[in-house]
């Protein structure tokens, strides 16, 4: 099968090709990428590169006609900020490099999986995780910054394809810890917990899964949706197990020898963080990653529930302690620039 790929730099996207070269050694790979990537990220393994731009619009007829070339789309590329500033970039790459997709999707007749996120679903609460026909509203608004606003765009614009006759499946992953985290992403969390001890966690809770589960998990609702056996238009959650911030760094600052968090932050303290974020904002240009956007979505609970992947895709997840395991060791071995301690558990990353 030739498949064309966003994104296969970033965590879902490199783990979806090492899972394709391990285990489909016969799939051609076409992946986007806007410039020449760093050999050691695709060390190994056979890519085509397509160099292209989600957000400059002149570069979308050359992704058009690798679409063309192929038999189906697995778009994981995204900008991802999470802040009140950058919406208009965040609009271009996840609203209408998206629409581009879906466009010659539908010009050529290729089916397409599309990355989502569960940031785009309603949240969840601490007594009922949320699926993927919880209301929006139903358990409070997610915070509106650049990236939840504009990824839901994005999934608006592959719906509205759907409607239009495109054969497409949607996967929505939780937030993702594991090894090949190369920018890295997800994983600045754990550089962070490790760099400075923060007595204070933050008080909301996230849906842990590791991006190797999240890359199964989309090959094969790639497979289902090429095959027929998914209707088009099916949505997916691909998250893990439910915990809170404070039991996450708890887990980080054990793994790297940090200091361990006290507890997590109560209004209060919620309310100092704002003022402190909201002057930060106001005289610095640019909007850094601790701002009143991510302090606001940091508290809420992001709990998921991924019983729909389970039963129809074979999703299945594995401890996230292990997951943790393989992401500090990756951050601290392969990207030893981002950690200032040597990690006490955890056997080499890079398994399946």
């Amino acid at each position: 099968m030739r498949i064309f790929l966003t994104g296969a730099t970033g965590l879902l996207g490199n783990t979806i090709v090492r899972h394709l070269a391990v285990h489909r050694p016969g799939d051609v790979i076409h992946a986007l990428v806007r410039r020449p990537p760093e050999p050691k990220i695709f060390e190994g393994m056979d890519v085509q590169f397509v160099e292209a731009d989600l957000g400059d619009a002149a570069t979308y007829p050359a992704i058009a006609e690798a679409i063309q070339h192929c038999d189906v789309v697995i778009h994981a590329a995204a900008l991802i900020h999470i802040g009140w500033k950058r919406l208009n970039a965040s609009m271009q790459v996840n609203r209408d490099g998206t629409a581009a997709i879906v466009d010659a999707c539908l010009a050529h007749e290729k089916p397409l999986v599309h990355v989502g996120t569960v940031d785009t679903l309603a949240l969840g609460n601490r007594s009922a995780p949320a699926n993927e026909d919880t209301p929006l509203d139903a358990n409070g608004e997610k915070t509106q910054c650049s990236y939840v606003v504009s990824k839901r765009a994005g999934v608006d614009v592959v719906m509205a394809g759907v409607r239009r006759g495109l054969r497409a499946v949607i996967v929505h992953p939780g937030f993702m810890l594991g090894p090949w985290d190369w920018k890295p992403s997800s994983g600045r969390m754990i550089v962070e917990v490790a760099r400075t001890w923060r007595p204070l966690a933050p008080s909301g809770g996230c849906s842990i899964c590791d991006p190797r589960d999240v890359a199964a998990g989309t090959i094969e609702a790639m497979d289902g949706i090429v095959e027929g056996r998914i209707d088009s238009g099916r949505q997916y959650i691909l998250a893990g197990e439910n915990w809170t911030y404070f039991e996450l760094w708890r887990e980080i600052a054990a793994r790297t020898g940090a200091g361990k968090p006290v507890m997590p932050a109560g209004p209060g303290q919620r309310w100092i963080g704002s003022i402190v974020a909201g002057a930060m904002q106001k005289w610095s240009e640019k909007e850094g990653d601790f701002n009143t956007a991510s302090l606001e979505l940091s508290s809420q609970i992001h709990w998921y529930d991924s019983t729909r992947a389970h039963d129809e895709l074979g999703y299945r997840i594995r401890d996230p302690h292990k997951s943790l395991d393989d992401a500090v060791d990756w951050i601290e071995n392969r990207l030893p620039e981002n950690s200032k301690s040597a990690s006490k558990s955890g056997p080499k990353s890079g398994d399946f």
